[in-house]
């Protein structure tokens, strides 16, 4: 079993429960035998940040914006299992279509 831990804490002011919640449930869908667990951590003053056993990933104050899905799925894979193929959340946008 997988020691790996992903804490999502979010601002209970600005009622961010639910894009945490979505979020957790697409990193258990994809990761569901290289985590241990997804935990969500009510926070305040505007915080969303994401952590990958203890170290910081994600920062909404930082990156002055959410993360998407895929940016994180990204960003854990490459910790969890770098040579991963994550289908559709690898593909890069073509911009000129």
């Amino acid at each position: 079993m997988s020691e790996n831990i992903v804490e999502i804490t979010y601002c209970i002011q600005c009622r961010w429960l639910l894009r945490a919640a979505w979020l957790a449930q697409e990193l258990l869908t994809t990761f569901e035998q290289d985590l241990y667990s997804v935990a969500l951590k009510p926070g305040s003053g505007g915080i969303f940040e994401i952590t990958l056993n203890g170290q910081l990933i994600f920062s909404r104050k930082e990156a002055g914006r959410f993360p998407e899905a895929k940016e994180v799925k990204q960003l854990i894979r490459d910790f969890v299992d770098p040579t991963r193929d994550l289908g559709h959340s690898d593909k890069v946008r073509d911009d000129k279509t």
